[in-house]
């Protein structure tokens, strides 16, 4: 026998997950909504635009060289620049009138020990995924607020949560953002925001392509031994995660299901911080 509908804080109806037939299809309340992902040209920011493209939603992909043939309106910006930041909020609330969920991915690399790690290279970085997120949050949070079940989604890292030697400015970056999330957590409760960091392990993506010669001058092994030796060795599965794995998780917190979830970091690391 059905036992019927609940209501949620929102006071919408949704099913208790025994009911037989009368669960909306997972997407359905994405149709519609607006997001604004960074980092949208290439590898996890791309597979996100598309994922919630595909949902239904409206999506701004912001990208300091954004494709104009990929998913969602390209928007080019430096976001190491503060006031882009804030120009990429606008542009979204200029073309569709509001945003309901923010997805913060864009990020750099740099690998070298600390007493040779160059000053502009940490401050780029910090600049670009811990101030980046801060302004984008800061811009964006009246229409989150707007919105009544507004997201904010970093994608951190697992970084975020333990540390690699020769990233300083990555780990420093990562584990400042899932702060963050915690503080936009607890400020967005009231109005319906939930703020979530996802921490990944290694993804495949240009990003981890780029560092391999890094990596083998850093930890003095050859090149084609670092995906093995150095990329996988604290994975407990010796595999690459896709980026549309992540997308996925994106799509789980960005809607309904994912409203429990708010002020956490959300491992997908292949068993790294299990160790």
């Amino acid at each position: 026998m059905a036992l019927g509908r609940v209501q949620d804080e929102d006071g919408l109806g949704v099913a208790t997950g025994v009911l037989t037939g009368e669960r909306s299809a997972p997407d359905a309340e994405l149709r519609g909504r607006v997001a604004l992902v960074t980092g949208a040209a290439s590898g996890i920011g791309r597979a996100a635009a598309a994922r919630l493209q595909a949902a239904g939603m409206e999506v701004v992909a912001v990208d300091i060289e954004p494709d104009e043939s990929g998913p969602g309106t390209a928007v080019r910006a430096d976001l190491t620049d503060a006031q882009a930041n804030a120009e990429a909020v606008a542009a979204a609330l200029d073309r569709f009138g509001r945003l309901d969920v923010v997805i913060a991915n864009a990020g750099v690399q740099h690998v070298a020990p600390v007493e040779d790690f160059p000053l502009a290279e940490w401050q780029r970085l910090l600049a670009l995924m811990l101030t980046s997120p801060f302004v984008l949050a800061k811009h964006s949070w009246p229409a989150l607020r707007a919105s009544g079940s507004g997201r904010f989604i970093a994608i951190a890292s697992v970084h975020g949560l333990v540390a690699s030697p020769y990233k300083a400015a990555y780990v420093a970056a990562k584990h400042g953002v899932v702060g963050l999330i915690k503080t936009l957590a607890l400020e967005g409760a009231p109005d319906g925001i939930r703020a979530v960091a996802v921490c990944p392990g290694y993804v495949r993506t240009p990003l981890v392509e780029h560092q391999i010669a890094d990596q083998a001058r850093s930890h003095d092994v050859a090149p084609e031994r670092v995906l093995e030796d150095v990329i996988l060795a604290p994975h407990a599965v010796k595999q690459l995660i896709e980026p549309d794995e992540v997308a996925e998780l994106v799509a789980f917190l960005a809607g309904r299901a994912g409203n429990a979830f708010t002020g956490v970091a959300v491992p997908m690391d292949h068993g790294w911080t299990a160790r």
